[in-house]
């Protein structure tokens, strides 16, 4: 049966997607409302192409500062796909993998299914044997850089060589390149897995309604002076913002999907760690807004600033977070260098085994946190909330903690930190966050409202 949109439900959906810009030339077909529609749009509903054509509305966050973000909005109509297989992806972003970071056309590709970063040329799914270097084998690995008999060095010699060449090989298929002027949409059920969206030197890029889903890397390294007892790392983001700005990520959500961490074996008696963080930001990266995504039973999570050295980062990575869902999720909620990075209204349920904390006050960083909620599993407290990473200073204004076995309350952040560590932490970052559209919700009505509207299928596509 042919569907209908009625007018109440075209007036609901507008509320909730915001305001659908003007679509500007050269392509008076790439305008929806008009119905002449560019071909690959044709087939998708009314909403769908509102949806691609949406620029970021004014004053949203960070990425609403300088030129806005406007994505792919104005793309023409052979720039605008629909795809299905990572090689569809590939040829939408511009054709080669290895330039797509360059192509600076506006562009609009919606997702449709599930894309595998592993697929190979014939449709088929690669392993990562077939991606690893003829001299690399997991069982040599551990068997060279055993502690036991390497010791506490860094790895080295032909079969360390031969790991890097492997990850040189996963890189190039896994690590997807998106060029400036890009909207990316998912279309109901659209999942990327396996794969890096790497976003480096590529200005007004959106990302939206995508589950994210394993990003494994096949060939981590043993970093034996990481920690006091050695760690493995991983290389692959989900997201990977780099040397960019005027990004908006949104409405999509972040999991392991059947490969938690909590899966991987032990070796040298440390967690075999084959991911890394969901949405990280970083290399003098800024002017990001991630609003309404769903990060889901992962370890690291956002990396804000890469670096503690005091150089080009500094006056970047500017950066605001609302109306997200952090559930189940260790650390980095997010891990803050030198950026002024605007936190409200998010929903976090912290619970599990290997909770670290939520955020992380690095070197030079002034985060803004105001009015979120915080639901909190047994044995986590509102002093275990920020962590320092050599900062010095956070605002914290109008946070609600929900402490097991108590019931809700306000709670200054930087005060029930400061009462259990040393060196205290100042509660003025020196700033107030301008760059916000609509009202601040008072934290009591976040868990509610974000929990219903944040993550991917949530927009009505």
């Amino acid at each position: 049966m042919r569907r209908t949109i009625t007018s109440a439900a075209l007036v609901a959906t507008l509320l909730l997607i915001g305001p659908v810009p003007a679509v500007a030339s050269p392509a008076p077909a790439a305008d929806p409302a008009r119905g002449a529609v560019a071909p690959a749009e044709r087939k998708l509903p009314l909403t769908a192409r509102l949806i691609g054509r949406q620029a970021l509305p004014a004053n949203d966050g960070w990425a609403a500062a300088g030129p806005g973000t406007t994505g792919g909005s104005t793309a023409a109509d052979d720039q605008v796909h629909v795809v299905r297989t990572r090689a569809e992806l590939v040829q939408a972003l511009g054709g080669d993998n290895a330039t797509n970071r360059t192509n600076d056309t506006p562009k609009l590709i919606y997702v449709d299914g599930t894309i595998d970063g592993f697929e190979g040329a014939d449709g088929s799914l690669l392993s990562c044997v077939d991606l690893a270097d003829p001299g690399y084998t997991l069982e040599a690995y551990l068997a060279a850089y055993d502690p036991a008999v390497w010791g506490r060095v860094a790895p080295s010699g032909p079969v360390e060589a031969a790991r890097v060449r492997s990850v040189t090989n996963q890189t190039r298929h896994t690590q997807i390149n998106v060029g400036p002027n890009t909207t990316i949409v998912g279309l109901r059920g659209a999942t990327l897995t396996g794969l890096t969206l790497m976003i480096d030197t590529a200005d007004n890029v959106i990302v939206r309604n995508i589950t994210f889903d394993d990003a494994r890397d096949c060939f981590p390294a043993w970093a034996p002076t990481d920690g006091e007892a050695g760690n493995w790392n991983s290389q692959y983001d989900q997201v990977s913002v780099r040397r960019s700005e005027n990004v908006w990520v949104d409405h999509n959500t972040f999991t392991d999907g059947d490969n938690p961490d909590s899966a991987q074996p032990v070796h040298f008696g440390r967690p075999y760690q084959v991911h890394d963080g969901s949405l990280d930001i970083t290399h003098t990266a800024s002017l990001v807004t991630a609003s309404f995504n769903r990060f889901v039973g992962r370890d690291k999570l956002m990396l804000i600033g890469s670096s503690n050295t005091v150089g080009p980062d500094v006056g970047r990575l500017n950066v605001t977070l609302h109306h997200n869902v952090f559930d189940g999720v260790l650390q980095r909620l997010p891990r803050v260098r030198f950026g002024q990075v605007d936190i409200y209204n998010n929903y976090y349920r912290l619970s599990g085994e290997g909770f670290e904390y939520a955020i992380g006050v690095g070197v030079q960083s002034a985060v803004y946190a105001q009015n979120n909620y915080f639901t909190l599993g047994s044995g986590i407290t509102a002093a275990d909330l920020l962590y320092d990473w050599s900062g010095t200073a956070i605002t914290t204004r109008g946070n609600w903690v929900h402490e097991a076995g108590r019931l809700p309350r306000g709670v200054d952040l930087v005060a029930a930190y400061n009462a259990e560590h040393d060196p205290d932490l100042s509660p003025d970052a020196g700033w107030t966050p301008t760059l916000r559209t609509g009202p601040v919700l008072p934290a009591p009505l976040v868990p509610l409202t974000v929990q219903a509207l944040a993550g991917a299928n949530r927009l009505p596509l």
